[in-house]
């Protein structure tokens, strides 16, 4: 359950407030308002104390707001002081009649102010404004590296041309030496390669290794 505290300033404010308002009240009642505009007037010199200390709160406008919260604040004090006897309400005197009569135009006057009246704006210093330094420049990307060139070789000598020696079968060379001997024998000369290249029908190079072998 929850606790309710009482704030004895609160209190305190409250009743105080309740004892203005009913010698408010009770001041224009004796002043010649009566009904519903007796309770008018001290609601109107409340707003206007009010009205006039949010005013000093936001710092704007001290004098003025000054001015309107002493008249609202010796408004109530003076009907304070009024009502404990030192005037005879039954017969109060013309200059309180005038003042009553006059102060629904003069808190009028004072609340239109204190309302539309603009406040004074706080100067601000100007921020200082930084030059654009533009673009920011990239960084060039480094150059890829070029190889070295390849130093310049003398070229080398071209390979002899060795003529390959073909593979000679071996029943080919007995068939060839038989036709060699035939021909020595007969004409009592060797046979060269030419001859045997004729006689054996192969390649020059195959006739000069039977020829070779024959040797």
């Amino acid at each position: 359950m929850r606790t309710i505290k009482v704030d004895a300033v609160l209190v305190q404010a409250v009743i105080a407030a309740a004892l203005s308002f009913a010698h408010l009240h009770d001041l224009a009642a004796a002043a010649g308002q009566s009904g519903w505009k007796a309770w008018a007037y001290p609601i109107s010199v409340d707003l206007l104390m009010v009205a006039a200390w949010r005013r000093l709160r936001s710092g704007s406008t001290p004098v003025m707001a000054w001015s309107w919260f002493l008249i609202a604040l010796f408004a109530s004090l003076g009907a304070n002081v009024a009502t404990a006897g030192l005037l005879d309400l039954d017969s109060p005197p013309a200059w309180l009649r005038v003042l009553v009569a006059g102060w629904p135009a003069l808190a009028f006057l004072g609340g239109s102010l204190l309302a539309h009246t603009p406040t004074a704006e706080t100067p601000t210093e100007p921020t200082p404004t930084v030059p654009d330094p533009g673009p920011v420049a990239e960084p060039a990307p480094d150059p890829i590296p070029k190889p070295d060139p390849a130093p310049a070789l003398d070229p080398a000598p071209a390979p002899v041309a060795v003529p390959a020696t073909p593979v000679v079968p071996a029943a080919l060379v007995d068939h060839a030496r038989k036709i060699a001997a035939e021909h020595q024998a007969r004409t009592g000369a060797r046979m060269d390669a030419d001859a045997l290249r004729a006689r054996l029908g192969v390649p020059p190079a195959m006739a000069h290794a039977i020829a070779v072998q024959l040797t």
